[in-house]
């Protein structure tokens, strides 16, 4: 018999958090990393607390910095935005939005507007 289990949806985690265990494994100040990557020491702190986004430009000096790809960092980003609009608005956008599958198999043969 199963027992009842209930999930517990955590919030994403911001791709600051992985910034901010790189600068603690490495004993980086934000201070000396915003000044290798020759950006604002606002734009570090503001990632590291998950109030700015990673840019495509960020991602570049992070991936260079660090020896990383800048995919790892634009795909954690990407994930990050998708994971909160689908906590945010995805059960709303499920009702919302019909598949074409279920339009086609529904007996309809044309999407209509």
């Amino acid at each position: 018999m199963a027992k009842n289990t209930k999930i517990i949806e955590l919030p994403p985690t911001h791709p600051g958090s992985d910034l901010l265990e790189l600068l603690n494994a490495h004993g980086l100040t934000q201070y000396r990393l915003a000044k290798s990557l020759g950006v604002p020491q606002t734009r570090i702190m503001q990632i590291v607390r998950g109030e700015r986004a990673i840019s495509a430009e960020t991602a570049l000096r992070l991936a260079r910095f660090f020896g990383m790809s800048r995919e790892y960092w634009m795909n954690r980003q990407m994930l990050y935005d998708l994971e909160c609009v689908e906590q945010a608005r995805g059960a709303a956008i499920e009702q919302a939005v019909r598949p074409l599958e279920e339009l086609i198999l529904g007996g309809q043969n044309k999407v209509q507007e």
